[in-house]
């Protein structure tokens, strides 16, 4: 593998990894936007999930980032890190960075931070527990 060009290094714990496949792409041969964002938002449910104890939901995107596109065959890595804390929400930061289908390079593709409530049973908001 050769070395990794760029300085910048992910901030958060991986959470999802997944490869692009050609069913993912647009007329342009670049993968949907729409694609790298479910990705996204699943590696922050995820993350919720495992900080509420429970369900949650995605209420809001702010600062959505697209930097470079995701090519057929690169692996997609979704890295994730809480934010904030509120009663019953909670902000996750999320970057999706790419390493390139044969040379390896790694890239940073997108950037985000979702907002993310917990809710019961009946889908009512509840309050997120303190940490252990």
């Amino acid at each position: 593998m050769p070395p990794e060009p760029n300085p910048e290094t992910h901030r958060g714990e991986l959470t999802v990894r997944v490869v692009a496949m050609p069913g993912d792409t647009n007329a342009n041969g670049d993968i949907f936007g729409g694609w790298v964002l479910s990705q996204m938002d699943a590696a922050g449910g995820i993350r919720g999930v495992e900080r509420a104890k429970g369900r949650v939901v995605t209420v809001k995107v702010d600062t959505l980032t697209f930097i470079r596109p995701v090519k057929i065959g690169d692996v997609l890595c979704v890295y994730t890190d809480v934010d904030s804390i509120g009663r019953t929400s909670m902000k996750i930061h999320l970057e999706a960075w790419v390493r390139r289908f044969l040379t390896g390079v790694r890239e940073k593709v997108t950037d985000a931070t979702f907002t993310f409530v917990a809710v019961d049973d009946e889908g009512r908001p509840r309050p997120i527990p303190p940490e252990e």
